[in-house]
């Protein structure tokens, strides 16, 4: 069988989410258009093979992987989060006892996430969660005594002062036709 024989290899769903996320970075990045976002969305969701998800990201540059997180559990015995999330139409929660990894991706599309803090084990004095909410509503709930800093478009804060040497928490934010909020326990409705 020569090369040119050979079946294209299929692609898995998790190659179909990689090319997502790397898609929904692009748009943050202001390398897609809105249009030219849901184009390469609807044609990942149909792509089959290896070979079509390579097309719908070539022109953008290579995709960082991330370093791996420590497998070591924290204090509370609550195993690493990943470091990346993401909604499709759908919802993200993370709730509970979790461990937060220093730095945290959260990506919702036409969907809803919710980021609750409150049990969550904190890596250090300073975490900072990503997110992008296109067309979508994103809430962080923060617990009592931590700082949040927020930047980013689309991104506010309803919390409560907490003292300068606080953990903080910074909320890097893009929401596009939707909202990111931090609220602390006191702001939840």
């Amino acid at each position: 069988m020569t090369v040119e024989q050979r079946p294209a290899l299929r692609a898995s769903d998790s190659d179909r989410d990689e090319l997502l996320v790397r898609l929904h970075t692009a748009y943050a990045e202001g390398r897609l258009t809105e249009d030219e976002l849901d184009g390469r969305i609807e044609s990942a969701l149909a792509a089959r093979t290896q070979d079509e998800l390579a097309r719908l990201a070539a022109d953008l540059p290579a995709a960082r992987r991330p370093v791996p997180a420590a497998p070591a559990h924290g204090p509370s015995g609550a195993r690493p989060a990943g470091r990346f999330q993401l909604a499709y139409k759908s919802t993200v929660r993370r709730t509970g006892r979790w461990r937060l990894p220093d730095v945290h991706t959260t990506v919702v599309y036409k969907g809803s996430g919710l980021l609750d803090l409150r049990a969550a084990d904190l890596p250090g004095q300073v975490v900072t969660l990503r997110v992008v909410a296109y067309k979508s509503t994103v809430r962080i709930v923060v617990p009592e005594g931590v700082r949040v800093e927020i930047s980013g478009v689309g991104v506010s804060a309803e919390t409560h002062d907490a003292a300068d040497d606080a953990p903080v928490v910074h909320v890097k934010g893009l929401a596009y036709k939707g909202t990111i909020e931090a609220i602390d326990h006191l702001h939840l409705a």
